[in-house]
């Protein structure tokens, strides 16, 4: 149920009958390509970002909106905790401008609360805005704050469905994920538990090391192609993300341990 009155959804998950591309699609960002044997993603796979707070996942998430644009392909950019113009002013900050885009109408924002809708009524409203803005991407961000509507197993029942409607359609579909901080912790999974549903899971590390933070990024898993199992440096700039060089062996080994 919702404003506009009975919506009915498809149970997309009985059976995993959707075909799949072997064609790569840039995350926007060279240097992270070149950890995904230089190629991005597949198109119509589904992408995991965690990471804890002011790792750089919204820009990571920001960058590869801009990319489908530049690519003249549409755009839809769901988000849980932040308005379309905080988002526009914050990216402008690292040299990526997202206005362009809006006005020329391959990006689209859809920013709401998580707890103005039940768990139902959020999967209607992506089948909506899919259905009318007929994007190649959607970017869900963060995916943590659907938590508050419903309980674990709530949520992961609905992205389930979320993300086998999105490769029914062949919809790139780029999620991220708040981890919770603190060495007790591991950022190898997800409070919703839908690691298992995903291709391409990216992680985003802070690092401490002699009085200096920096952060890190690897690769945890990517099916069906070749990746790199390297941690290497991610820098937020004024001119965008770039991915550096290796992180310190002695640090890494503590990062993955």
């Amino acid at each position: 149920m919702t404003e506009s009155g009975v919506s009915v959804l498809p149970i997309t998950s009985l059976g995993l009958t959707h075909t799949v591309s072997r064609e790569r699609i840039s995350s926007g960002i060279p240097g992270l390509d070149a950890m995904l044997a230089g190629k991005g993603f597949y198109r119509g796979s589904s992408i995991l970002v965690s990471g804890t707070a002011g790792t750089g996942k919204s820009s990571l998430a920001a960058h590869f909106a801009k990319a489908t644009c530049e690519r003249g392909e549409s755009c839809v950019y769901f988000s849980f905790e932040e308005s379309r113009d905080q988002i526009i002013r914050n990216m402008e900050s690292i040299g990526v401008s997202l206005r362009p885009w809006v006005e020329k109408g391959l990006l689209h924002f859809n920013t709401v609360r998580p707890t103005s809708l039940g768990m139902e009524a959020h999967l209607s409203a992506f089948h909506k805005s899919i259905a009318e803005q007929a994007p190649t991407v959607a970017i869900i961000d963060p995916l943590t704050n659907l938590i508050s509507v419903s309980d674990m197993r709530g949520v992961k029942s609905m992205l389930t469905r979320l993300i086998d409607f999105l490769k029914m359609q062949r919809v790139t579909a780029m999620f991220t994920h708040l981890s919770a901080a603190g060495l007790d912790h591991s950022l190898e999974s997800t409070d919703e538990g839908v690691s298992s549903l995903i291709d391409t899971w990216l992680l985003l590390r802070d690092i401490e090391h002699e009085g200096k933070r920096s952060y890190g990024v690897f690769v945890l898993k990517s099916r069906g192609m070749a990746h790199s199992h390297e941690i290497k440096e991610f820098r937020l700039t004024d001119k965008g993300i770039q991915i550096g060089d290796l992180v310190n062996k002695s640090i890494a080994k503590g990062l993955v341990s």
